[in-house]
Protein backbone atom coordinates (compact mmCIF):
# COMPACT_ATOMS: atom_id res chain seq x y z
CA UNK A 1 0.00 0.00 0.00
CA UNK A 2 1.46 3.53 -1.18
CA UNK A 3 0.72 6.72 0.58
CA UNK A 4 -0.84 9.46 -0.86
CA UNK A 5 1.42 12.10 -1.63
CA UNK A 6 0.81 15.90 -2.60
CA UNK A 7 2.38 18.95 -4.01
CA UNK A 8 1.52 21.27 -0.97
CA UNK A 9 -0.02 25.08 -1.80
CA UNK A 10 -2.91 26.06 -3.41
CA UNK A 11 -2.68 25.34 -7.41
CA UNK A 12 -3.48 28.56 -9.28
CA UNK A 13 -6.82 28.97 -11.46
CA UNK A 14 -7.23 29.69 -14.79
CA UNK A 15 -11.23 29.22 -14.97
CA UNK A 16 -13.70 30.86 -13.19
CA UNK A 17 -15.81 27.94 -13.05
CA UNK A 18 -15.36 25.50 -10.13
CA UNK A 19 -14.15 22.31 -11.22
CA UNK A 20 -13.21 23.29 -14.39
CA UNK A 21 -9.41 23.25 -13.72
CA UNK A 22 -9.49 19.70 -12.42
CA UNK A 23 -11.78 18.59 -15.70
CA UNK A 24 -8.81 20.27 -17.38
CA UNK A 25 -6.27 18.77 -15.54
CA UNK A 26 -7.87 15.24 -16.22
CA UNK A 27 -8.53 15.57 -19.99
CA UNK A 28 -5.09 16.63 -20.64
CA UNK A 29 -3.80 13.56 -18.63
CA UNK A 30 -6.21 11.48 -21.00
CA UNK A 31 -4.80 13.36 -23.99
CA UNK A 32 -1.19 12.68 -23.24
CA UNK A 33 -1.71 9.13 -22.71
CA UNK A 34 -3.69 8.61 -25.69
CA UNK A 35 -1.11 10.40 -28.13
CA UNK A 36 1.74 8.14 -26.70
CA UNK A 37 -0.55 4.76 -27.44
CA UNK A 38 -1.26 6.01 -30.66
CA UNK A 39 1.76 6.85 -31.81
CA UNK A 40 3.32 3.02 -29.84
CA UNK A 41 0.32 1.55 -31.84
CA UNK A 42 0.73 3.04 -35.23
CA UNK A 43 4.45 1.88 -34.83
CA UNK A 44 3.45 -1.77 -34.02
CA UNK A 45 0.90 -2.19 -36.84
CA UNK A 46 3.58 -0.65 -39.29
CA UNK A 47 6.27 -3.56 -38.05
CA UNK A 48 3.42 -6.40 -38.25
CA UNK A 49 2.67 -5.07 -41.78
CA UNK A 50 6.16 -5.60 -42.59
CA UNK A 51 7.44 -8.07 -41.24
CA UNK A 52 4.21 -10.38 -41.65
CA UNK A 53 2.72 -10.71 -37.92
CA UNK A 54 -0.54 -8.90 -38.21
CA UNK A 55 -1.98 -12.21 -37.81
CA UNK A 56 -0.02 -13.52 -34.72
CA UNK A 57 -1.17 -9.88 -33.22
CA UNK A 58 -5.12 -10.69 -33.82
CA UNK A 59 -4.61 -14.55 -32.04
CA UNK A 60 -2.66 -13.71 -29.48
CA UNK A 61 -4.42 -14.42 -25.93
CA UNK A 62 -2.51 -12.86 -22.83
CA UNK A 63 -1.28 -15.02 -19.99
CA UNK A 64 -2.25 -14.04 -16.03
CA UNK A 65 1.23 -12.07 -15.74
CA UNK A 66 0.38 -10.05 -18.93
CA UNK A 67 -3.19 -8.86 -17.34
CA UNK A 68 -1.61 -8.39 -14.27
CA UNK A 69 1.10 -5.64 -15.89
CA UNK A 70 -1.94 -4.68 -17.89
CA UNK A 71 -3.96 -3.38 -14.86
CA UNK A 72 -0.87 -2.25 -12.69
CA UNK A 73 -0.25 0.18 -15.92
CA UNK A 74 -4.17 0.70 -15.73
CA UNK A 75 -4.20 1.93 -11.94
CA UNK A 76 -1.27 4.07 -12.81
CA UNK A 77 -3.02 5.92 -15.26
CA UNK A 78 -6.04 6.20 -13.19
CA UNK A 79 -3.65 7.77 -10.34
CA UNK A 80 -2.42 10.24 -12.20
CA UNK A 81 -6.01 11.09 -13.93
CA UNK A 82 -7.82 11.67 -10.54
CA UNK A 83 -4.77 13.07 -8.87
CA UNK A 84 -5.68 16.42 -8.27
CA UNK A 85 -9.73 15.15 -7.20
CA UNK A 86 -7.96 12.97 -4.27
CA UNK A 87 -5.61 15.75 -3.52
CA UNK A 88 -8.83 18.29 -3.00
CA UNK A 89 -10.49 15.48 -1.04
CA UNK A 90 -7.48 14.89 1.07
CA UNK A 91 -7.23 18.87 1.50
CA UNK A 92 -11.05 18.97 2.87
CA UNK A 93 -10.51 16.31 5.09
CA UNK A 94 -7.44 17.44 6.16
CA UNK A 95 -9.72 20.62 7.46
CA UNK A 96 -12.30 18.26 9.36
CA UNK A 97 -12.22 17.66 12.96
CA UNK A 98 -14.48 16.64 15.17
CA UNK A 99 -16.00 20.14 16.32
CA UNK A 100 -16.75 20.55 12.97
CA UNK A 101 -18.54 17.19 12.45
CA UNK A 102 -20.82 18.58 15.49
CA UNK A 103 -21.28 21.94 14.03
CA UNK A 104 -23.24 20.08 10.81
CA UNK A 105 -24.67 17.50 12.99
CA UNK A 106 -26.59 20.61 15.12
CA UNK A 107 -27.83 22.74 11.59
CA UNK A 108 -28.95 19.76 9.86
CA UNK A 109 -30.98 19.07 12.93
CA UNK A 110 -31.70 22.05 13.47
CA UNK A 111 -32.66 22.36 9.91
CA UNK A 112 -29.62 24.51 8.87
CA UNK A 113 -28.45 23.19 5.55
CA UNK A 114 -26.68 25.85 3.01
Amino acid sequence: MSLDRFAKGKRPAFYPTEGMDTMMSMILVLATELSAMRDRLDTVERVARDGGLAEAIEAFVPDQATLEAREKRRQELLARLYYLPRKEAAELAAQDDDARYGAVLTDIAAGRMD
